[in-house]
């Protein structure tokens, strides 16, 4: 999917959508601001984009309101069309089916799901396995082509009632449930994944491993051998802080420091 081993995804957290308490009612200026960020990344070298209804705060379980279903549509047909890269999504708060769908009508290329197997419980409350009914709707939409990344013990979130189930056997478990691939994070945005635990769940499964928050230019090397995808946001953003713009200097820097990676 992206052309090359460890790949470098940027992530635009897109501004507050209709139907969320901080949309301001200019969709316009989101899609052009989506639109500037998203250059930013394919002109600086990075290799596929996600984008994420992040600041839709607080988040509904499990779904979203139709409006926002449509205007993620827009922008991710728009970005699609702009960018011609890889382009994932992830609506929150586990709205998977309202994310293949928008992946689905604008040819994107993968969905991050949270959620997909074991129970664990969110900010929103208790988030049960979706890997059956999002599975089948795949098949059903004849989309085979539009990968799963799932979240495996997911950030902003407790793990206490899967407590004796471990990350590289919740991985495995994905896997069975047929994920394309498995998202290993830490405890919250920002925070870097623990490699051991990496290097635990890359041999634990045969599908593909992407390290989900806490990338920088100056740890990638820890997650290099044992990743295929590095999802990066807070680290190409001013200051290093995810709510702000996209930094084009620290995106500069990111590609450089992919530049050295060790051969794999």
């Amino acid at each position: 999917m992206f052309g090359k081993k460890c790949a470098l995804i940027g992530v635009i957290h897109i501004p507050a959508l209709p139907g969320a308490p901080g949309y301001d009612g200019n969709l316009e200026r989101i899609l052009d601001e989506c639109c500037s960020e998203s250059l930013i990344y394919k002109e600086e070298g990075f290799d596929a984009l996600i984008i994420e209804n992040t600041h839709d705060v607080p988040y509904i379980k499990g779904r979203v309101d139709p409006e926002t279903t449509a205007a993620m549509s827009v922008i991710a047909c728009t970005l699609k069309r702009e960018t011609r890269l890889p382009i994932g999504i992830q609506i929150l708060a586990g709205a998977n089916i309202e994310a293949l769908a928008v992946a689905h009508a604008a040819s994107l290329d993968f969905i991050r799901v949270e959620g997909f197997v074991y129970a664990h419980i969110g900010d929103e409350g208790i988030h049960e396995s979706c890997a059956a009914e999002l599975v089948r709707k795949r098949y059903n939409l004849r989309s085979q082509d539009i990968k799963i990344f799932a979240d495996i013990k997911k950030k902003h979130s407790s793990h206490a009632i899967t407590s004796d189930i471990s990350l590289a056997e919740t991985a495995k478990d994905a896997e069975y449930f047929k994920a394309d691939g498995v998202i290993v994070t830490g405890s919250r945005t920002g925070e870097a994944a623990d490699p051991q635990e990496v290097r635990s769940v890359r041999e634990a499964v045969s599908i593909a491993v992407l390290i989900g928050s806490g990338v920088t230019a100056e740890n990638m090397q820890d997650y290099a051998k044992n990743s295929d995808g590095l999802i990066i946001g807070s680290a190409a953003k001013f200051d290093g802080h995810w709510s702000k713009p996209v930094d084009r200097e620290r995106c500069k820097r990111l590609i450089a420091a992919s530049a050295t990676l060790p051969p794999v």
